[in-house]
């Protein structure tokens, strides 16, 4: 017999319309901002709303977790707690936390996540989190496929969550503060004013611009679609799709993808199993490049690349739809395999470098006429970045998520019994208590019709079994009656049975994990609870978070992209020999300086705020 683990595909929701179209279209899991405390301040969601979603994703045996993985405030851990007491009534699975300091409150016991704002990245860090209690870990994007496996071997029994696909943070989460210095918003408590998508110039030390406007740390987003294999043998356990501020169709067409790139893989590989139910019935056919995306990068899962930077826009560039062979007035006739619609949303990048775009008013098989006449010139690359037709498809009900069951009908002394069986192994059964009455015409295969009429319930019928004895009459409206209570019936079992786990089982242990360490603003200490937890587990001091005490000369951004190597001039990885003297800097458009220094080490670069 074979030991499956079970897999989750984990999606992002804005609100619950969002994370109801999530499970539609295959996710065993969501992630949802509450009312306070959530890393994305702009995507929270009332106590209603998420049991209304939590009622629905349970139905499917898929579950919730609540983000509430900010750092808090001394006064603000009273109004945690109870959100968390709340959260927990409403049937909310698990929270994804950052702070410490909620292990010293008096929680209820419903499972903690660490959130990958805690910066998760090494064997001992994991191992840490699970011997305080935490159910999950999210690994920092950073990690290769030997980290990630290094950490499952080491600690086997801790679930490992790990991005799969969206938008990349530059520096490793939990670690960046260049939005609060700046624009005193913090990414720490929800609030990130994107700084990395900015423009910057790159100046050396001699002041001399080697690049001009560029956007040097604004990453491509994640797309690790061809390595699910390689991630699950590697340990991962759940995978998840960034995308909490994302619209209803990015989620759609993203989570479906993942989710037929699995379920492929699971039929290959019976030791992988889904860890929800259902079966999705899609209406369109996902592709990523048809969602929001700055080009992709499997980041660093396998090697260091030099290709991972958007350089030329934070924006959308969609798919490469092939090139201009020729400009007659204000028709672009393009070269290429791709078909063009009307309305479409193209772009490109113009002589300068700067990415331009137009909208599609006609398209005549390979003539394309934009709205406007344009500056362009032959053999300039075309991106799609909006796909008019298939956002159509994707405004519409696109997917169904049917779970299979097998119905009966059988005799009883008194009438009929039905029998309803699903793929959870649950069984529910009805009497049909009536008198036997014998028709006149054959009725097995009318009796089956009716009662596999299950199309709007959550259920489709594999197999319907009439086993009577005799050619008894049942009457249609009868039948549709017993029918809808017999579904009624399987869908209480299914809420009553639902395994939801339980936590709450924080240590109260100390132990010497930060071994007399003096703690900079790095360990994000902002509330008097969070110190007395790194006091506890060994840590001679500890220093303010950034946000409570910022620090003079201190890097405000640590970073695994590295610029110098981007270049091609990385003294360890690289042969190319930089032209320019050190250090460099960057230079936002409102003059603000920052110095870049290059620690070959521990292979990252970090960002200082130059006074």
């Amino acid at each position: 017999m074979i030991n499956s683990r079970k897999i989750e595909l984990l999606s992002p929701a804005k609100n619950v319309e969002c994370g109801i179209e999530a499970i539609n279209h295959g996710a065993d899991a969501v992630y949802i901002g509450a009312s306070r405390f959530g890393a994305r301040a702009a995507a929270g969601n009332s106590l209603e709303d998420l049991e209304r979603l939590v009622n629905y994703a349970h139905l499917y045996h898929a579950r919730v977790y609540v983000t509430l993985n900010t750092i808090l405030k001394d006064g603000e851990l009273s109004d945690a707690e109870k959100l968390i007491w709340q959260l927990y009534r409403v049937g909310v699975d698990a929270l994804i936390v950052q702070d410490f300091a909620l292990l010293s409150l008096h929680l209820p016991p419903i499972p903690l996540h660490a959130s990958t704002q805690m910066d998760n990245r090494t064997a001992e860090k994991v191992r840490f989190l699970k011997e305080l209690g935490y159910k999950q870990a999210v690994l920092a994007r950073e990690l290769s496929l030997a980290q990630i496996r290094t950490i499952h071997q080491e600690v086997p029994d801790m679930p490992l969550e790990v991005f799969v696909h969206g938008a990349l943070c530059v520096s490793y989460s939990g670690q960046c503060y260049a939005s609060q210095y700046c624009f005193n918003r913090s990414a720490n408590r929800g609030e990130c004013a994107q700084f990395c998508r900015l423009p910057f110039d790159l100046l050396d030390a001699s002041g001399r611009v080697m690049q001009h406007e560029k956007h040097l740390l604004s990453l491509k987003d994640m797309n690790r679609s061809d390595y699910l294999e390689q991630m699950l043998d590697a340990g991962v356990s759940s995978f998840k799709i960034e995308g909490r501020l994302k619209d209803q169709g990015y989620v759609k067409n993203v989570t479906a993808y993942y989710r037929k790139r699995l379920d492929a893989i699971f039929k290959r590989r019976p030791e992988f199993i889904r860890s929800s139910s259902g079966t999705e019935m899609l209406t369109f056919q996902p592709k990523l490049e048809k969602s929001f995306n700055r080009g992709f990068t499997d980041y660093f899962l396998e090697e260091r690349k030099q290709d991972i930077c958007s350089m030329h826009t934070p924006k959308a560039m969609g798919e490469e739809m092939g090139y201009v062979k020729e400009i007659r007035g204000n028709c672009l006739i393009v070269s290429g395999t791709h078909h063009f619609n009307n309305g479409d949303g193209v772009c490109y990048v113009d002589e300068t470098g700067r990415l331009q775009g137009f909208r599609v008013n006609r398209v005549d098989q390979n003539k394309i006429y934009p709205l406007e006449r344009l500056q362009i010139r032959p053999k300039t690359i075309l991106y799609r970045n909006f796909d008019q037709e298939f956002e159509r498809l994707l405004t519409k009900p696109s997917s169904t998520r049917k779970i299979h069951v097998e119905m009966s009908l059988t005799e009883i002394p008194d009438g009929f019994l039905l029998t309803m069986s699903d793929e959870d192994s649950r069984r529910v059964a009805l009497p049909l208590r009536r008198e036997k009455e014998l028709a006149r015409s054959p009725q097995t295969e009318n009796l089956k019709t009716q009662l596999s009429k299950l199309g709007n319930t959550p259920f489709v019928a594999d197999t319907v079994e009439v086993q009577l004895s005799q050619n008894y009459f049942i009457p249609s409206s009868e039948l549709a009656e017993a029918r809808r209570a017999l579904v009624d019936k399987m869908l209480q079992a299914r809420k009553i049975c639902y395994a939801q786990e339980l936590g709450g089982n924080i240590s109260s242990k100390t132990s010497p994990y930060y071994g007399g360490m003096h703690l900079s603003y790095l360990a994000n200490a902002m509330n008097e609870r969070s110190v007395s937890f790194y006091l506890q587990h060994g840590a001679s001091a500890v220093e303010p978070a950034f946000e409570k005490q910022p620090v003079k000369n201190a890097p405000v951004m640590f970073c695994k992209h590295c610029i110098r190597y981007m270049m091609g001039w990385c003294p360890s990885k690289q042969k190319g020999k930089s032209p320019w003297k050190e250090p460099y800097f960057l230079r936002s458009k409102d003059g603000k300086v920052f110095r870049l220094e290059f620690d070959c080490k521990y292979c990252q670069m970090k960002v200082y705020a130059a006074e």
